[in-house]
C-alpha cells in the first residue's frame, strides 16, 4: 500500500493528528492482508522524517526527483513499514 500527500493543517499541528493518522493507515493495511506500506517525503521534512521512523518506517533509498534536484542535491527519501514486522 502507498500512502501519499498526508498533511495536517498547521494550525491543528502538535495535537498528535498525524500518528494517528499513520497508525490508521497501518491499521487498515494489515485488516486488508498488505504486507507493508511505502511513501515518500522530501529532505526538508524533517518532521515527516521523524514521524515516520517513530511508527516504524525504515529509509530504504533516496532519488533526485530532477536534473535540477540533482544539481542542488535535493533528495526525496523513500521509507517502508514491514506489517509482518510488527
Amino acid at each position: 500500500l502507498e500512502l501519499q500527500r498526508m498533511s495536517v493543517s498547521r494550525e491543528q499541528r502538535g495535537r498528535g493528528l498525524a500518528r494517528a493518522l499513520c497508525r490508521e493507515v497501518l491499521a487498515f493495511a494489515r485488516a486488508r492482508g498488505f504486507g507493508a506500506v511505502v511513501l515518500s517525503t522530501s529532505m526538508v521534512q524533517v518532521a515527516a522524517q521523524r514521524l515516520y521512523e517513530g511508527q516504524g518506517f525504515r529509509r530504504v533509498g533516496a532519488s533526485s526527483p530532477s536534473l535540477l534536484g540533482t544539481i542542488l542535491h535535493f533528495q526525496i527519501f523513500h521509507y517502508r513499514c514491514d506489517l509482518g514486522a510488527r
